[in-house]
């Protein structure tokens, strides 16, 4: 584990990162942190309205800023944002700091996860299908970039992927391991 011992929790919107991240927070009784959840105390208002007042460049902007100041502290699970790995410095920074988990879900299991929650500003498309095809061709390239370890979180129970996730820790992982034969592809 890096000098931090900080866990960062990365993938796309509905693969697990905040659920997945408080239960393994309060399993390992380390300090839980969402980066959009920060992003929204620190602003007053949700990510949603940050995209439609601001647009993307500006969210974008304010997430690094916050990225580059959570990775500076120790010993915390953050659950980031799904485009945070689009800048490369957010890549770099967290692959630097801490243990990266990338957390994978095929697109069917993202949909259902996500086709209802009108709180996830790039969805507001007339065909949010293809807006989650399109962002996992562009995004997961840079995920398994920076993966120290990938988690399939297609069909499992919370419990089973923070069991993975803490097996992996406790053995002093390597870089690029994969929970399970899902997650090779």
């Amino acid at each position: 584990m890096s000098a931090s011992g900080n866990i960062y929790l990365i993938g796309p919107m509905g693969s697990g990162k905040t659920a997945v991240g408080r239960a393994l927070a309060k399993a390992l009784d380390r300090p839980f942190v969402d980066s959009d959840t920060e992003i929204e105390q620190r602003t007053g208002v949700d990510v949603r309205y940050i995209f439609e007042k601001e647009g993307e460049a500006r969210f974008r902007a304010r997430e690094k800023e916050v990225l580059a100041e959570l990775t500076q502290r120790a010993g915390i699970v953050l659950a980031t944002g799904g485009g945070a790995v689009l800048d490369r410095d957010n890549r770099r920074q967290l692959a630097e700091t801490g243990v990266v988990v990338y957390l994978k879900v095929g697109i069917d299991q993202q949909w259902q996860r996500t086709r209802r929650n009108r709180r996830r500003p790039l969805l507001l498309d007339p065909d949010p299908r293809a807006v989650l095809e399109r962002l996992n061709a562009e995004r997961s390239p840079l995920y398994r970039e920076i993966a120290d370890l990938t988690v399939d979180t297609g069909g499992h129970r919370i419990r089973t992927v923070v069991t993975r996730i803490r097996e992996f820790l406790e053995s002093g992982g390597g870089p690029l391991a994969c929970a399970t034969p899902a997650c090779e592809s």
